[in-house]
């Protein structure tokens, strides 16, 4: 049923949370996992400078968990997008690229006011993608202690 599973990763926790439900799929249904990494730039006078000072680790880490990937026997491959454009509008062609029949992404469970405030990855992937997408949520206990520190 999916043939092409796009894991779509900033390096963050949240998102190695939806790697192994990734891998569960891709052995299930023998697919190919794509790790998209959506590297977004600054425009105008930066230059296309990349947003996160940290860029070069976190793809350096990414590339790393490919490779385990990889050694684990997955047929897997890392492709890394720059732009202008939204993260989720960047996963969204690559996924197009590759033919994707699934992206998972992890995502920070807010809604309401939070979401539309500060935006989503995931929700923006549901307006530019072309295939299904499963958004993974923070565990519980993480949500929890969240919400604790924001209300104190």
């Amino acid at each position: 049923m999916f043939e092409t599973i796009v894991w779509a990763t900033d390096g963050s926790e949240l998102a190695d949370r939806a790697l192994p439900l990734v891998t569960e799929l891709a052995r299930a249904h023998g697919s190919k996992i794509v790790a998209v990494h959506a590297n977004e730039l600054l425009g105008g006078r930066f230059g296309g400078a990349p947003l996160r000072a940290d860029e070069p680790d976190v793809r350096e880490r990414i590339e790393q968990q490919v490779a385990e990937l990889k050694a684990e026997g997955f047929d897997t491959e890392l492709k890394v997008m720059s732009g202008t454009a939204e993260i989720a509008e960047l996963i969204a062609h690559a996924a197009a690229d590759v033919d994707a029949d699934l992206i998972v992404v992890g995502t920070h469970g807010r809604g309401g006011f939070t979401s539309a405030v500060l935006g989503s990855v995931a929700r923006g992937l549901l307006h530019w993608s072309r295939c299904p997408v499963l958004a993974i949520p923070p565990a519980r206990e993480t949500v929890e202690a969240s919400e604790q520190a924001t209300v104190a």
